[in-house]
């Protein structure tokens, strides 16, 4: 796809692999709405901060309705908004499930679907899923994010053979740990320099939307190399 004018939406877009994604879609050109609850860090003429909650439908719908009456469809989604609490099941809040179950996958689907009519009829359009490793196998005492994760990559399964035919494509990305402020809700993991760098997971992003037309990324991997010695 050619990015130049083409319309992106990206949720959580103020912070880590969304927010990378911001800059590379404007750097090529793209016109693009972020989906933050608070805030606005970027600055550019092409881009538009929406506030929204985007466990919220009537939020959502909302931000995508100025989007719509404005340009009358969306080429690129980018469902990045996500968290994760750790610890073991039985101590785990249920406020602490509940956000998560709504912010990954809730708040991913209601996205997805207020996206997909416009893209459907436009002929060409790609809806990325940030999933994560945790969405391809367990890990102890992060239960209740694998959940969530595991719950994105079926969605995404099912989704792009539901919409291949229509020139939507759907790629479901799984990155490693991030250095981001993702692991603020954990007291033994700390974000460092061997974890992938949002920038690069976002540049993978940018590849994969920009691939031929009749090419379609349905799984992106992306783990960091430990490094010998």
């Amino acid at each position: 796809m050619e990015l130049k004018n083409k319309i992106a939406i990206v949720t959580g877009a103020n912070k880590g692999i969304g927010f990378e994604c911001v800059q590379q879609l404007l750097a090529d050109g793209a016109i693009v709405y972020g989906i933050c609850r608070s805030g606005c860090t970027t600055k550019h003429e092409n881009y538009t901060c929406l506030h929204a909650d985007v466990q919220i439908f009537e939020d959502l719908e909302n931000a995508f309705q100025q989007v719509l009456e404005k340009h009358g469809q969306v080429d690129i989604l980018i469902n990045n908004a996500g968290l994760g609490y750790f610890g073991f099941c039985e101590d785990l809040p249920l406020e602490q499930w509940h956000s998560m179950m709504n912010t990954n996958i809730t708040g991913l689907f209601y996205a997805t679907k207020l996206a997909l009519p416009s893209m459907k009829k436009s002929g060409e359009a790609h809806i990325i899923n940030i999933a994560s490793i945790a969405g391809l196998e367990g890990y102890p005492q992060v239960s209740g994010y694998c959940a969530t994760k595991f719950a994105v990559r079926g969605f995404s399964d099912a989704l792009y053979k539901e919409v291949r035919d229509f020139g939507v494509k759907v790629t479901c990305v799984y990155p490693g740990s991030v250095k981001t402020d993702f692991f603020r809700h954990s007291e033994n993991i700390k974000a460092h320099d061997n974890m992938l760098m949002p920038t690069d997971v976002a540049s993978q992003i940018l590849y994969t939307l920009k691939s031929p037309k009749n090419f379609h990324h349905v799984n992106l991997e992306i783990r960091p190399l430990k490094p010998r010695g």
